[in-house]
């Protein structure tokens, strides 16, 4: 990385530190209303955080994945939820910048900061007319749908006899799509994670992207020449708006704990301070153990997915598998690191009043997102290493 890049990721580093205050301070009532709260977004955006991922031509910092996942998780240490929205959307600007450049134009070119939400599930029909399709859906579930300008919704693709022939992402304004609320869950409350509802909607073909062209590789040469958008698909799309938030909720969850250790006794014992007890601190010790072992299996796959894009080559099969099981592994070891936090801290910790509970459940739901299935993600990892060319899933 250049000096140049090199100053400007600190800068962002720095600016989503200074930000986990007031992140903080919102959490609360961004789990009440379902919602982030408009300070918090407002701040978001003027700090450039939805502005990561975007192409340097539109005004964007383009910043390496390796960036993208450290400022998201030191936005997770003030609130889960915002680090979530904030990495969902500029994993979908990533996905816009894989579009022809005209879509690219039409959203970036009048609004470089323009939030974008998205799902990838087909779950539409949609017919070929001339010049594109009409897609109708609805898709589940769309983080920070409230605050989105434009979405990226998945279809199948149909020939003019109706016939499918591939799977596709829509591009289209939020003009076009309503959203339902359907986001009554556990934890991630905040992200507003609701269904977008399209009807009849005309998506021109340059706002349609193939996503299995995309997942291997074969992305159109874009006017920057940077390397970002050559990045591996399925990969880019786990680490950061999947498994950079858990990292940082990893890091407030044990600061928490051990800026309590030193008032807060060990009840049922003579121990005055947790910090005093040879079993708090094994139990610390073990929880920064699992936290430290996540951020190296995670900035691993990071580092193997950015110097492949540098290069201007696809991953091998194989580093893809090994990236998928590091970022698996990663939240693997974070759900276990902020369980046993908790235990260790007590029962207070599940006190309305107190934010490892948030983390908890912020950290569980997102924890069992599909796509960081482990038991399936060793399977093909195993069967990669042994040169089992049976797949058990096409998101390699």
């Amino acid at each position: 990385m250049t000096d140049t890049r090199t100053h400007q990721s600190s800068d962002l580093l720095r600016g989503a530190r200074e930000l986990i205050p007031l992140l903080a301070r919102n959490a609360e009532q961004g789990e009440r209303d379902r919602r982030l709260s408009e300070e918090s977004v407002r701040s978001l955006a003027d700090a450039g955080m939805f502005k990561l991922s975007v192409p340097r031509r539109y005004g964007g910092h383009e910043v390496p994945l390796r960036t993208l996942i450290d400022v998201s998780a030191t936005l997770a240490e003030g609130d889960g939820s915002a680090s979530w929205l904030v990495s969902v959307c500029n994993s979908v600007a990533w996905i816009v910048s894989l579009f022809p450049e005209q879509a690219q134009d039409e959203l970036f070119g009048a609004d470089p900061e323009a939030k974008v939400t998205g799902v990838l599930t087909p779950s539409a029909t949609a017919r070929r007319v001339e010049g594109g399709f009409r897609v109708s859906g609805r898709w589940a579930y769309g983080s920070g749908a409230w605050h989105a300008d434009w979405a990226v919704v998945g279809f199948p693709v149909p020939d003019s006899a109706g016939q499918i022939v591939d799977q596709g992402i829509a591009l289209i304004p939020a003009a076009d799509y309503k959203v339902e609320e359907s986001w009554f869950v556990a934890g991630m409350r905040a992200t507003g994670s609701n269904s977008l509802v399209a009807e009849d909607v005309f998506v021109p073909e340059h706002r349609v992207l193939s996503v299995p062209t995309a997942m291997a590789g074969d992305y159109p040469v874009q006017r920057s020449g940077g390397s970002l958008p050559r990045s591996a698909f399925v990969q880019f799309l786990t680490a950061a708006p999947l498994v950079a938030p858990q990292l940082g909720m990893g890091r407030a969850a044990l600061e928490l704990v051990k800026a309590r250790a030193a008032d807060k006794a060990v009840t049922f014992t003579f121990f005055e301070k947790q910090r005093d007890s040879t079993a708090f601190q094994l139990q610390i010790a073990e929880a920064t153990q699992k936290i430290d072992s996540a951020h190296l299996h995670v900035h691993r796959a990071a580092d193997d997915i950015d110097a492949a894009a540098a290069r201007g080559e696809a991953l091998a099969p194989l580093s893809r598998l090994r990236a998928r099981s590091d970022l698996s592994w990663a939240v693997g070891h974070l759900s276990e690191a902020i369980d046993m936090l908790l235990t260790a801290h007590g029962a207070g910790g599940f006190a309305d009043s107190s934010p490892l509970q948030r983390i908890w459940r912020d950290s569980g739901v997102a924890a069992r997102h599909a796509i960081l299935q482990p038991a399936m993600i060793k399977e093909m990892y195993g069967k990669a290493l042994l040169g089992v060319e049976e797949q058990i899933s096409p998101l390699v």
